[in-house]
């Protein structure tokens, strides 16, 4: 029974530490503004970073550590572009 609960407590856990962030951003236009982005949080650790133009959305996954909605804008507002929304899976 303790095997089992410490089965479910992991698969929590590793629920937990991975979330999804889906951030609106205007002003994207082109490729280069997709690599600017890509540049901008290659160093945070960050998994599945997709860039859609045409839906001026930035997705990623979070590793093991979070990316507060600060850091997001910050580095977003860095690379020359606003964000609209951040919302969390």
């Amino acid at each position: 029974m303790k095997k089992l609960l410490a089965v479910f407590l992991m698969l929590g856990a590793m629920n937990v530490m991975a979330t999804e962030i889906n951030v609106k951003v205007n002003g994207m236009v082109c490729s280069m503004c997709a690599q600017g982005i890509q540049k901008k949080f290659s160093g945070l650790g960050v998994k599945n970073l997709n860039v859609d133009l045409s839906n001026k959305f930035v997705k990623f996954e979070t590793g093991d550590q979070d990316v507060s909605n600060e850091t997001i804008t910050k580095l977003i507002t860095e690379a020359g572009y606003n964000v609209a929304s951040i919302e969390r899976k």
